[in-house]
């Protein structure tokens, strides 16, 4: 497989870099169209691929990723649409761009849609990806192999996608919040803020490993670490008194709102 990417940036480079360490994809087989010079060297010297300011150089690849900003897009699809044929695959990663608007841009192309999320650059993303209407099952397929080389990559129908916007889009960022308050309310209590951060950043990484390594709801797992009159008990009545599920659920509606907005616009 031959694979282009339309944009060189951090979540660019995060993908390239997976698929490269997967050992099925050779650097020879990479084409990153980059306009910032200092970028297209800074590639060149750590993976080996071929660089290009010109995306009319990328027509050689099987699959294209656009890696572009969203307000980007609409110029750089344009130009695509020049030489784009058939035979390629087109996925695209910016935020707000419906299947339906992507197959208006590139008549002719097959299209996929791909929502992943920043832990992509620490090879613990989550991606979410949807099939245009030209799209096969492989070109499918395909989409979710490059992904996953980065993280968990999961076919989803593109009406979820604002929900997926807002919870492994925009989750990380709630999740962060919610770590830098753990960290903060120690910090108060006289607990010095390097070991603050350092705890409260293993107690996410570490029950975040566990549910998943064991398939535990949370529902069960608060069960078995809150014993009665204990402090987890003690913190949990706290949390359902000050109504933090319900806060959470106002940041994530919100997300979503503001997702379905923008795919509107």
């Amino acid at each position: 497989m031959k694979l282009g990417f339309l944009g060189a940036g951090k979540m660019a480079e995060a993908i390239l870099s997976g698929v490269l360490k997967s050992g099925e994809v050779k650097p020879q087989d990479v084409t990153a169209c980059e306009q910032v010079a200092e970028r297209r060297a800074f590639l060149r010297e750590k993976y080996g691929i071929n660089v290009t300011p010109e995306a009319r150089d990328l027509q050689g690849a099987d699959v294209i990723v656009a890696a572009v900003k969203p307000q980007d897009l609409a110029n750089a699809l344009a130009s695509m649409a020049q030489w784009i044929s058939e035979r390629h695959l087109v996925v695209s990663i910016a935020a707000g761009w419906t299947l339906a608007r992507l197959e208006a841009a590139l008549p002719v192309a097959r299209v996929a849609r791909v929502m992943p999320n920043l832990p992509i650059l620490a090879g613990e993303g989550m991606s979410a990806y949807a099939a245009g209407s030209r799209a096969s099952r492989e070109d499918a397929e395909r989409v979710r192999w490059i992904f996953s080389r980065s993280g968990v990559a999961e076919e989803m129908p593109e009406e979820l996608f604002d929900g997926v916007t807002a919870l492994s889009g925009s989750g990380p960022a709630f999740f962060a919040y919610a770590l830098r308050a753990f960290a903060s309310a120690a910090e108060t209590r006289g607990m010095p803020r390097d070991v603050a951060a350092r705890l409260a950043l293993q107690t996410f990484v570490g029950t975040a490993a566990y549910l998943r390594e064991t398939g535990q709801t949370p529902d069960d797992f608060m069960r078995a670490v809150a014993s009665p009159k204990g402090t987890t008990e003690a913190g949990l009545k706290a949390l359902d008194a000050a109504d933090a599920a319900n806060v959470l659920a106002k940041a994530i509606d919100a997300a979503w709102s503001r997702s379905a907005e923008l795919s509107q616009s």
